[in-house]
């Protein structure tokens, strides 16, 4: 019943920035945990940021100070943004929602967006 829509990638040179955004319908509970993974080929899934009402919003420690995770709860949008961006960040990012609190790492996500690619490069 939730369906996830991102948008905001592309490609850009290393520092840049981005703004990713997921457009959220159906029902989330505000305590759910909604959050941003990235898959790049030939790494493990990598969970990224995460946030619901509940908890702080956590970020990768490979990212902090760079991206930030926000939530629009009365919109029900959750953005990504992305700072000082490097080549490494190269990926594709989804957003994804569960039905229960963040578990920072072991939370189970269900329902999934397709992703949108952000490509880092010079």
């Amino acid at each position: 019943q939730v369906t996830l829509v991102e948008s905001g990638g592309g490609s850009v040179q290393p520092g840049d920035s981005l703004r990713l955004s997921c457009h959220a319908s159906g029902y989330i509970d505000h305590r759910y945990c909604m959050g941003w993974l990235r898959q790049t080929p030939g790494k493990e899934r990598e969970e990224v940021a995460s946030i619901d009402s509940i908890r702080d919003a956590l970020t990768v420690d490979s990212v902090k100070g760079r991206f930030a995770i926000h939530r629009d709860y009365a919109k029900n949008i959750l953005y990504l943004h992305m700072t000082n961006l490097k080549p490494e960040d190269t990926a594709m990012y989804y957003c994804a929602a569960a039905d229960l609190q963040c578990t920072w790492h072991g939370t189970v996500f269900k329902n999934w967006g397709q992703g949108t690619r952000v490509t880092v490069s010079s």
